[in-house]
């Protein structure tokens, strides 16, 4: 599966500032491993950057991140690193020279792409051997007490206003195949103590949620944690996102 236009369609400048802020952190584990697939430390690209979370884990274990993505409020929003270059650039027309990265990185983002011209951009930037690592995650898990209202609130609520690539995400990346020789992944998984506020902001920056501010001139986020503030209780409480990670190496 994959989308059908190379048309960049921006779901989420609206609310990049809010994206820095209340995304998960993907774990060190996660990089670690990347980084021992990979056959240079030298240079990575993290391609659809963001507002950088993964180009940042990237940098604690490479010399030099390249950092693209096609939103200029994405980018502005993103956290600085010395070894961190974020350069403006669309997934399939990177810019960046021919066999140089020891490592291509895509989080919570190959779903967007233009899947056969990204994956002909990756062999081209990436040096033999190099390791290419995507990953996605799904809804977040809470507790029994707050994920069935949490799923009702997907489902039921701002569903309709889900891009198509969604289901795509649902399936953790099952249905893409990546023209590399498969690499096994360990499993991964982010772990974050959230504030009910917390909560608020980050099912804000759904790109459902943003659809269906626009198209209805309402927030269904302030009724949600209305009705489950009771259960949520006072203080911050565990979060948890499974990770779902496909990687390939470059012949």
């Amino acid at each position: 599966m994959r989308p059908t236009s190379s048309q960049f369609r921006d779901h989420f400048s609206p609310a990049a500032r809010d994206y820095a802020r209340y995304r998960p952190g993907y774990p060190d584990a996660l990089f670690s491993w990347i980084a021992s697939e990979a056959p240079s430390r030298a240079v990575a690209w993290d391609a659809a950057t963001g507002t950088g979370q993964a180009a940042l884990g990237l940098a604690a274990h490479f010399d030099r991140v390249v950092a693209t993505d096609a939103s200029e409020a994405q980018l502005a929003s993103a956290q600085r690193h010395a070894r961190v270059y974020y350069v403006r650039a669309k997934s399939e027309a990177c810019a960046i020279a021919s066999s140089v990265a020891g490592a291509v990185c895509v989080a919570q983002a190959l779903h967007w792409f233009d899947m056969p011209s990204f994956f002909a951009e990756c062999a081209r930037v990436a040096m033999p051997g190099a390791i290419v690592a995507v990953w996605t995650y799904g809804t977040l898990e809470i507790g029994p007490d707050i994920d069935g209202a949490l799923t009702r609130f997907y489902e039921d609520v701002v569903g309709p206003y889900w891009p198509p690539e969604r289901r795509i995400v649902e399936r953790e990346y099952a249905d893409i195949e990546l023209p590399f020789a498969q690499v096994a992944t360990p499993s991964f998984a982010m772990v974050r103590a959230m504030t009910l506020d917390d909560l608020a902001g980050y099912i804000g920056t759904w790109s459902a949620t943003l659809r269906y501010r626009k198209a209805t001139g309402t927030d269904p986020v302030p009724a949600f944690i209305a009705s489950i503030a009771g259960a949520w209780g006072t203080g911050a409480r565990e979060t948890r996102w499974p990770i779902g990670v496909r990687a390939g190496r470059v012949a």
